[in-house]
């Protein structure tokens, strides 16, 4: 019998605090002092502790966990708000767990109707260096240890952060990273040979008649980076599985290869190493080994999820780079990195894991289509949809859904089940427009767009040289490219694009209504249908691009995204601060604080409450998407959901920044019968089976669209 569910049901556990002693002699592996305080502060360590904690306890059997629920997790937590801790503007001496925590705020979110909060990664992060600790490297996503940052909050906060919101009926989602850590303990202890912690790692020794092959360090440095030529005489020597399905980050003379090597590391047997090691993104990332025989980092991240479910209270945790888990060589081409069996299965235990804690999971990560839904079977109950959100972008930029269209059959064809998705606006990350599905998993396929024919991989280019064309086009100065990935931008400043706008400094209010349409009309897409609906706080605010002089020492290593993640004020409670406690300056806002919009009701806030109470009437958020018909004009956009009790929905919506028509009878294969509209208005429509057919009250055929507009319509 699967007994109730919920946070009261769940066992808890309690990490011992973190040994944090004086320096105490040489930081190297012939000091016991060293190894020690290295150890005392392990994530390995913590995991180890926590587990046997849970060994034999009752719990961890009265919940079903083999395979994902997406529409239970949705259920639980179908809007969500994603913080990102950098950007969050608090009160004079407000942590920023303080101020997530706020009553108030909990207040104006179920106002809006937010179910969640995503946190964003708020343990502490960045590296070691000897006896001292060294600052993140990327955004907190290169984890160290299982605290809480500091400077982000204590875990006590987090914990009251978490009691808040499950009496607003909410849930907190916390973050775990499987596929690397930061340069922290876990890393040095590795370094040195240190017990298990080698095995958490893709770590290689290199002999040392390799040594002199190696490209020379940096000064300061710990490590370099390999070049392509280095990296294939090691892979010809067997020392290396040579070059990856692709290079992440790349940029030249920075990150060439997937492979850096460390400098002389001593072990604690005495012998003097130089280790070669994998990083799927920056070089302060190591990457995890999951199928390393003393399993050592797969402990590690299982421990990390019950910590933060178990112990710091979370309801849900996103998998960051979980699609990297697995490699190996092949005999005629780059090694196998992605879609590996093994990241599969490493996802299924992780999965299976939290479920069986209580807890969900989703996956951030840009995959192929297929990939997608092969991970969906067995692995996290929901995915970030890297489907559509470059279409709708596109969509919004151009007034032309075509591409849009295109993807989302693509994807039905696949066997996508939209309810599994994360259907998000803007996050921390550029507009990720890579279009792994058809510049890999289909390159070779054939697609019709705009009349011409395509390979996948020239649909791919094709569709980022549109949004290049737009969002980095002439006068176009406030978006930027982020390496090969994409564009750094807010979804304020990709409509601005769209509409022409090449001074942000001289929109009128003209000009921000239009963009507030438009950006109410991206909530309309991806909210009502099936699935989670997830945006940030550059949306609630409408927060539009720092200058680059202003964080021009973030960008200088080519990491333009710090452009898109200038700080904001949800509530209004610091007007005059000028930046963030983490020094990023503020954002320039379209919108205003959350509670002056509630006051407002043409607000883009109060405008999102009414689009959020129409999904909740409707329930199309565990529904089914069905089809997604041909309009007559490039710039609608049809969507046919059907709710779990049976009930046909259409969302039709308004891409141009002109008013349209549809004719519903003019869309093929549109289910007959009579609509009323769930989004304001008393019209009633009829769809006739058969052109004989008449409606027996006064109804139309016709839906009229504002510009950029959209409604839900309900069958009866």
């Amino acid at each position: 019998m699967i007994r109730a569910e919920g946070p009261s049901a769940r066992p808890r556990v309690q990490r011992r605090p973190p040994v944090f002693t004086e320096p105490d002699g040489p930081a190297q592996a012939d000091n016991p002092a060293y190894l020690a305080w290295l150890e005392g502060q392990s994530m390995l360590r913590d995991a180890t502790d926590l587990s046997r904690q849970l060994a034999g306890h009752p719990a961890l059997w009265t919940k079903s966990f083999a395979r994902p629920d997406p529409r239970r997790a949705v259920q639980r937590a179908g809007v969500w708000f994603t913080a990102y801790p950098l950007s969050q503007i608090t009160a004079d001496g407000q942590s920023f767990l303080g101020a997530l925590g706020d009553p108030a705020l909990w207040e104006v979110f179920a106002r809006i109707g937010i179910q969640a909060v995503h946190t964003g990664p708020l343990k502490s992060s960045g590296g070691i260096r000897g006896w001292a600790h060294t600052p993140s490297i990327d955004g907190s996503f290169d984890r160290i240890s299982m605290s809480i940052d500091p400077a982000f909050g204590t875990d006590a906060e987090f914990r009251d952060l978490c009691a808040t919101a499950a009496t607003n009926g909410a849930t907190v989602i916390d973050d775990i990273i499987p596929g690397h850590t930061g340069k922290g303990a876990d890393f040095r202890l590795a370094e040195q040979g240190y017990a298990d912690y080698p095995g958490i790692y893709h770590l290689i020794e290199l002999p040392r008649e390799t040594w002199s092959w190696l490209p020379p360090l940096a000064e300061g440095a710990d490590s370099v980076n390999l070049d392509p030529d280095t990296e294939a005489r090691l892979a010809e020597a067997g020392y290396l599985i040579g070059a990856l399905q692709r290079v992440i980050f790349f940029e030249p003379g920075i990150k060439d290869t997937n492979w850096s090597v460390t400098g002389e590391v001593m072990g604690v047997d005495g012998v003097v190493r130089r280790w070669a090691y994998l990083h799927y993104f920056k070089d302060g990332q190591p990457s995890i080994n999951w199928l390393d025989p003393s399993l050592a980092g797969p402990r590690l991240i299982l421990g990390d999820a019950v910590h933060s479910l178990l112990e710091l209270g979370s309801g849900g945790l996103r998998l960051d780079a979980n699609g990297f888990l697995g490699l190996e060589p092949t005999e005629d081409g780059p090694a196998w990195s992605e879609g590996h069996p093994l990241s599969r299965a490493a996802n299924q235990l992780i999965g299976s894991m939290v479920r069986k804690l209580g807890g969900f999971t989703f996956q951030e990560l840009n995959l192929g289509i297929d990939d997608i839904r092969a991970t969906g079977a067995d692995g996290p109950d929901l995915s970030y949809d890297f489907v559509t959100r470059p279409a709708y972008q596109l969509a919004l930029c151009t007034g032309d859904t075509e591409f849009l269209r295109l993807t989302l059959a693509e994807a039905r064809a696949i066997g996508i089940d939209q309810a599994s998705l994360v259907h998000a606006l803007q996050n921390h990350d550029e507009l990720t427009y890579e279009l792994v599905h058809f510049e890999h998993n289909r390159a070779d396929d054939h697609y019709r767009l705009s009349g011409q024919e395509f390979r996948g991989r020239e649909l791919a280019e094709h569709v980022r040289q549109q949004l290049r064309d737009v969002l980095l086009g002439p006068g176009i100065g406030y978006n930027a490219r982020f390496v090969e990935n994409g564009i750094a931008c807010t979804t304020a400043s990709v409509i601005a694009a769209g509409l022409g706008i090449t001074d942000l400094d001289a929109i009128g209010p003209s000009q921000a209504e239009l963009i507030r349409r438009a950006h109410l009309l991206a909530c309309r897409f991806n909210a009502w249908q099936p699935g989670v609906f997830a945006l940030s706080g550059w949306d609630l605010v409408g927060a539009l691009p720092l200058a680059s002089a202003q964080v021009d020492d973030l960008v200088a290593d080519g990491d333009t995204r710090w452009l898109e993640r200038g700080a904001y004020d949800l509530l209004g409670t610091n007007p005059d601060a000028t930046a963030s406690s983490s020094g990023l300056p503020r954002a320039r806002s379209l919108y205003g604080p959350l509670p002056d919009q509630l006051a407002d009701p043409a607000s883009f806030a109060s405008q999102l409450a009414g689009i959020l109470d129409v999904r909740r009437e409707s329930g199309v958020a565990t529904g089914e998407l069905v089809d997604v018909p041909e309009p007559p004009h490039p710039g609608l956009l049809v969507l046919l959901s059907r709710t779990e009790h049976g009930t046909m929905l259409a969302a039709v919506l308004n891409f141009t920044a002109g008013p349209q028509s549809l004719d519903l009878t003019e869309l093929p294969g549109f289910p007959p019968g009579h609509y009323s509209s769930l989004s304001g208005g008393d019209d009633s429509y009829f769809v006739p089976a058969l052109p004989t057919e008449s409606s027996p009250e006064p109804a139309t055929t016709v839906v009229n669209l504002d510009p950029f507009g959209g409604v839900l319509l309900r069958r009866a």
